[in-house]
């Protein structure tokens, strides 16, 4: 069943078309909610500048055209030429029950596009941290909803697994012993294990002789007056060997940076199932995956007469990219030293994606500091024809997590805040709230409770800003049970499940019975509902999870007061009863539905 914008779209350009002509047919008539009535269609002031007549006048003949008398009353002509639509409740009512048949729920199923997402992508052996959770939890919402509107979806973790980093943890682990207590870091540490390598690196790099044989001495004092780890003097110059070594194909190196890779996803899967995300070890596509690819790809642009050699690099410089200098901006996609970099991995994947996975759509859920290097990679991908114009390519830009000073969230030392840290101080905050108003239930059932709590305010609190937008963590508001919250949701879902069961032990029953649609609460609450449909359609279209967020926080107040308005298992007329009863019920699927879209589970109590 169509949503009612749809429909009244349809008929409001059918009239259109019989009042002012055939190419008047695909006019948009603008039809907005409105406070007066359901709906307005506000075409008439557009409409008026190009047949040149008055707003009133156009609206009058669009009155006269329009074929409303099945779906809404009578309209009214309102201010300058506003047409306001109050539709029929018997019509609200036909179309609530064919929802309440409908398995997809109202979902549109559009023409199946093959979408690839690319998101997440944390670091091999480093901890991942507050910056990545926007991009994985932003990503997996975004796949689900695509999955939920009839798209394949290929996930694409685009970890970070190769590069300089690689030789200074190798020679590391090679130090400490692959089987040393160092190594188990890698586990339950990797931040440790990272900074630790790190450390020997910074210690050796780019120092005189003498700091380097001062930083290799036991005790020594290192140039900020910190304690330096007795390092030999060598080891930067040893790890950036590696990385040679390592990029030739060398197998004990590619055995050991496998060891690293397999580590470091043991880890990834601990954050994931935490967050309760859909991201596999098939869809893992580190950089590492475009390896053999690199040499082709420059080889390609350079004889294409793309890129050229500028002091010693091979650059792409792609038109409108300017610097300061308002010179042209140089992408590198081969260094002066012969390595490559994020470019040349990125157009390496577009090309991949394109060619290989066949993508119709692909989107990277991917930092706003990013957004110069996407536009620069598009424009030079489309250049060189390795991205069509049939395929859109769109950098979903996320915003930074910000503290109570509204600078980037750092743990107190400045660093960066743990991920792992952020998830189990929400699941233990929620735990409390529950052990204290719930100690009826078992310590299980508390527990998962907890869980989908905490995880989904987390989850739900980040959704529900525009992924460009920054936003303050605050656990307090994040888990409140009033406002656009998560909590707020789940507890709406728990509350109409409760509804049900009393519903059960007294007999009552709402199977058969249509959706009631009689009183304004009523109304408003089906029209609500029939809304679900075409709003999951535009968060998948747009790429923006917070749409359905400020839906279903709308849906769950329509709830609320229809709860007011209209009592269930009080009410004594019973074919009344089973119609609102079936009415909460197509309410909860609506909201598990959306929910689950965003990846957040909804208990069956709270």
């Amino acid at each position: 069943m169509p949503a009612p914008e749809i429909v009244l779209t349809e008929r409001f350009q059918s009239a259109f078309a019989s009042a002012f002509g055939p190419e008047y047919a695909e006019a948009d008539p603008l039809i907005r909610p409105s406070q007066f009535a359901d709906f307005q269609c506000n075409a008439a002031m557009g409409l008026a500048k190009r047949l040149g007549k008055k707003p009133r006048d156009i609206a009058a003949e669009i009155l006269e055209a329009v074929q409303l008398e099945d779906v809404a009353e009578p309209l009214e002509v309102a201010g300058p030429g506003f047409l306001n639509i109050r539709l029929r409740t018997e019509w609200i009512a036909s179309q609530v029950a064919q929802l309440a048949d409908d398995s997809r729920l109202g979902i549109p199923a559009g023409q199946p596009r093959t979408v690839v997402l690319d998101y997440s992508a944390p670091n091999v052996a480093k901890e991942m941290h507050v910056g990545h959770l926007r991009t994985t939890v932003v990503g997996d919402a975004l796949a689900r909803t695509l999955e939920k509107l009839g798209h394949t979806v290929i996930r694409q973790n685009h970890i970070g697994d190769w590069g300089t980093p690689f030789g200074m943890l190798i020679e590391h682990l090679l130090e400490v012993g692959e089987d040393s207590p160092e190594a188990a870091l890698l586990l339950t540490d990797p931040n440790a294990f990272y900074q630790a390598a790190r450390q020997k690196f910074d210690a050796t790099e780019g120092k005189a002789a003498s700091d380097a044989d001062a930083a290799g001495t036991p005790g020594a004092t290192a140039a900020d007056g910190t304690q330096a780890p007795a390092v030999a003097a060598d080891f930067a110059a040893r790890a950036r060997r590696r990385v040679a070594t390592l990029q030739s194909g060398d197998a004990r190196s590619l055995e050991i940076w496998q060891r690293l890779v397999e580590m470091s996803k043991q880890y990834f899967h601990r954050i994931y199932d935490m967050l309760d995300v859909t991201l596999t070890d098939a869809d893992l596509a580190g950089e590492s995956t475009y390896n053999d690819q690199l040499e082709a790809v420059c080889r390609d642009l350079e004889e294409a007469g793309i890129a050229r050699i500028s002091d010693g690099a091979l650059c792409v410089f792609p038109e409108g990219f300017t610097g300061r200098d308002e010179q042209p901006l140089p992408l590198i996609i081969r260094k002066s030293d012969g390595g490559y970099g994020y470019a040349t991995t990125d157009l390496a994947a577009i090309r991949h994606r394109v060619r290989t996975l066949g993508a119709d759509r692909i989107g990277y859920v991917v930092g706003t500091a990013q957004e110069l290097h996407f536009q620069m990679i598009f424009t030079t991908a489309r250049e060189a024809g390795w991205l069509p114009e049939s395929v859109e390519a769109t950098h979903v830009k996320i915003g930074s997590v910000l503290g109570e000073d509204g600078k980037i969230l750092r743990t107190r030392s400045g660093s960066s805040l743990r991920l792992m840290a952020l998830l189990e101080e929400a699941v233990a905050k929620a735990q409390g709230v529950i052990d204290e108003l719930r100690p009826d239930l078992s310590q299980q059932e508390r527990a998962s409770i907890a869980h989908d709590i905490g995880i989904g305010g987390v989850k739900y609190a980040d959704l529900s800003t525009a992924h460009d937008s920054d936003y303050v963590f605050d656990l307090d508001r994040m888990l409140a049970l009033t406002g656009n919250t998560a909590p707020y949701l789940q507890y709406a879902v728990a509350r109409i499940r409760s509804i049900g069961r009393r519903a059960a032990e007294q007999g009552v029953d709402a199977a058969g019975a249509a959706p009631r649609v009689d009183n304004d609460a009523e109304r408003a609450l089906a029209l609500q509902l029939l809304e679900f449909g075409p709003t999951l359609a535009q968060v998948g279209a747009a790429y923006e999870p917070h749409r359905l967020c400020s839906y279903l926080f709308a849906t769950a107040q329509a709830f609320t007061a229809f709860y007011e308005a209209s009592p269930i298992l009080k009410e004594a007329d019973a074919q009344v009863r089973a119609g609102r009863l079936a009415l909460a019920q197509l309410t909860e699927q609506v909201l598990v539905e959306g929910l689950a879209a965003l990846g957040v589970n909804a208990p069956q109590q709270m």
